[in-house]
């Protein structure tokens, strides 16, 4: 069979969205350092796509807010999207300290009796207390995301004392259990901004979001924090490596 350009006879939308696709990826490495993206028939040529293609493409990239598009100027980068890696265990400034200071805004702390699933997860009593904490996490002065965290008791309550607004909670409770975290099971999935998110994140309603569920254990398997963090998806990107394994390890 012989290769076809991606001009072929799809419909017009799909070819845009696989240069789209292309586009993003390449703009997310960084491929475009002073922000300006190639005119649309040098797009056209690399792609193999017509310009009404490129075009269309374009216009999804900017709805996404991820390219501004000006007369007399061509495309640009409107807003850089961050790397957040999957493949090791950190702390928000740990992972993204090459692109600048992340600030924490406490908005709640307190105990808590919470809700049953809260403490089935964290291998608590029923009635036993935890910390529950929400933080609104800037980097470079933008707000990035929302975090909503339980803590077992004896490991958050020592946070009250701590500098929460510098540092991030993996590190601290690194500190306080005196051993390091271990294993983490996570869950990633979109959702869309409720009003108290938009308003936190200065989103729209319904805005798209990345949001992480993550019970974070330490080395000796005890769970100890239980977070639900909703990013910014027009902020942050999520990378990571994934090994497959032979079939009989995973039977």
């Amino acid at each position: 069979m012989e290769p076809v350009a991606l001009d072929d006879r799809r419909p017009r939308a799909d070819r845009a969205r696989q240069v789209a696709d292309l586009l993003r990826r390449q703009i997310i490495q960084g491929s475009f350092p002073q922000g300006q993206l190639p005119l649309e028939a040098a797009l056209a040529r690399e792609f193999g796509a017509s310009r009404n293609t490129v075009r269309q493409a374009l216009d999804l990239l900017r709805a996404e807010g991820l390219v501004e598009r000006c007369p007399g100027v061509g495309t640009t980068v409107a807003a850089e999207k961050y790397p957040h890696g999957l493949h090791r265990l950190l702390g928000l400034a740990e992972t993204l300290h090459e692109h600048g200071q992340v600030v924490n805004q406490v908005r709640t702390m307190t105990l808590i009796e919470p809700p049953a699933p809260v403490s089935r997860r964290l291998g608590l009593a029923p009635g036993e207390q935890v910390v529950y904490l929400e933080r609104l996490r800037s980097l470079n002065g933008l707000p990035l995301s929302l975090d909503l965290t339980y803590l077992v008791r004896d490991a958050g309550e020592p946070l009250f004392a701590a500098d929460l607004v510098n540092n991030d909670i993996f590190v601290l409770l690194e500190r306080i259990a005196g051993q390091p975290l271990g294993v983490a099971e996570l869950t990633l999935e979109a959702v869309n901004a409720d009003p108290h998110t938009a308003a936190a994140l200065g989103t729209p309603r319904g805005a798209a979001l990345l949001m992480v569920e993550r019970l974070t254990h330490l080395a000796d398997g005890r769970p100890v924090d239980l977070e639900f963090v909703r990013f910014r998806g027009d902020r942050l990107t999520m990378r990571g490596h994934l090994r497959r394994t032979p079939e009989e390890e995973r039977s």
